[in-house]
C-alpha cells in the first residue's frame, strides 16, 4: 500500500498539473471506485463539473482537491494510481474514473487494479489550525513531516498506550502516513523490536524513533518513494527507487547492514514484519505480581 512518501510524490505532481484548472467532465467507469460517495456516481459527476481545483492537499494517505466548500477526496488504497495523460492515450486495463479539464490539456485518470481505493466529494470542515479539511479525514492524525505535527504530544500519547510500538505507529488516529515499510525501517534504525510495549519506552527512545521515522520518509520522498512492482507510480507513470535503500523491510535472510545477522521475517497483523534478531531484541515478558 502507498505510504506517506508515495502519496506526497503524487500530491506534488498533481499540484503542478491540476491546481487552478477547471473540471469539464468526469466519467465513472467502475462504480466501486465511487462507493465512498454515498449519493452515487451520477451525483459525484454533477458536483464536479465546472468546478475549479484550488490546490492539492494531503493528510496521511488521503489526498484532496479543494473546490470551495467541498473537495474531491482521493484514497489510493492498495493499488490506486493517479495519472496525468493526454486524451488520446489508450485506456489502462484498470481505468476507473477519468477527469477532463476545460483547457483541453492533460486529463487526470484514477487507475486501481484491486479497487480498494476510490474517489468522493466531501464537505470541508474546520481543522485545528484554522484551515479546513474533508470531514472523512478529520479523524486522521497529522504525519511526522507535517510542520504542525506536535512531537511532545505524540510522545505522551504513545507512552500512555498499552500496546506494541509497531501497532501504535500504524494507528492513523495517533500518527498518519507511517505504514508497514517505514515502520520497519524506523524501528530498525532505532534498534527497537516492533513488539516492544509502548508504556515501557522512555521519552528518549520515542524521540529517537520519531526522528528516524522522519528521516527515512524524507529519504524515501527524495527518491520518489518505494516501488516493488508496477502498482505504485507517480503522476507521470514512473516508479520510485527507495526500495534499493531498505535495511530491514523485505530483506529476509539478507545480512543486517549493522551486524551481519540475517534479517528475520515475522507474521504481524496479516502481513510481515522484518527486523534484526541481534540489533532488535524482542521484549521481555511482563512478570506477574503475586498477591
Amino acid at each position: 500500500m502507498p505510504e506517506l512518501p508515495e502519496v506526497e510524490v503524487v500530491r506534488s505532481g498533481l499540484q503542478r498539473w491540476v491546481a487552478g484548472r477547471s473540471i469539464s467532465d468526469v466519467e465513472v467507469l467502475h462504480a466501486r471506485s465511487t462507493r465512498r460517495h454515498e449519493s452515487g456516481p451520477d451525483d459525484l459527476v454533477s458536483r464536479l463539473r465546472g468546478r475549479t481545483v484550488r490546490c492539492v492537499s494531503r493528510r496521511g494517505k488521503y489526498l484532496w482537491l479543494p473546490l470551495g466548500d467541498d473537495a474531491l477526496v482521493i484514497h489510493l488504497g492498495m493499488s490506486g494510481q493517479v495519472l496525468m495523460l493526454p486524451a488520446d492515450v489508450p485506456d489502462e486495463a484498470h481505468l476507473r474514473v477519468r477527469f477532463a479539464f476545460t483547457d483541453g490539456g492533460l486529463g487526470m485518470r484514477f487507475v486501481d487494479q484491486r479497487t480498494f481505493g476510490g474517489v468522493m466529494v466531501d464537505t470541508l470542515v474546520p481543522d485545528d489550525d484554522g484551515g479546513r479539511i474533508p470531514s472523512c479525514v478529520a479523524h486522521i492524525g497529522r504525519d511526522p513531516l507535517d510542520p504542525l505535527f506536535d512531537r511532545a504530544r505524540f510522545t505522551v500519547a504513545l507512552r500512555r498506550r498499552r500496546t506494541e510500538v509497531k501497532r501504535a505507529l500504524l494507528d492513523q488516529s495517533l500518527v498518519s502516513g507511517i505504514g508497514n515499510i517505514y515502520a520497519d525501517e524506523a524501528l530498525w534504525r532505532a534498534r527497537l523490536h516492533g513488539a516492544r510495549p509502548t508504556d515501557r519506552l522512555t521519552r528518549g527512545q520515542v524521540d529517537a524513533l520519531l526522528g528516524h521515522a522522519q528521516d527515512v520518509m524524507k529519504e524515501a520522498l527524495a527518491k520518489g518513494g518505494t516501488s516493488f512492482d508496477s502498482l505504485y507510480v507517480n503522476v507521470n507513470g514512473q516508479s520510485g527507487y527507495f526500495s534499493r535503500s531498505l535495511n530491514a523491510y523485505g530483506q529476509e535472510g539478507e545480512p543486517c547492514p549493522r551486524c551481519a545477522t540475517p534479517i528475520r521475517r515475522e507474521s504481524f497483523m496479516n502481513r510481515s514484519s522484518y527486523s534484526c534478531p541481534s540489533c532488535q531484541r524482542g521484549p521481555r515478558p511482563r512478570t506477574s505480581v503475586r498477591r
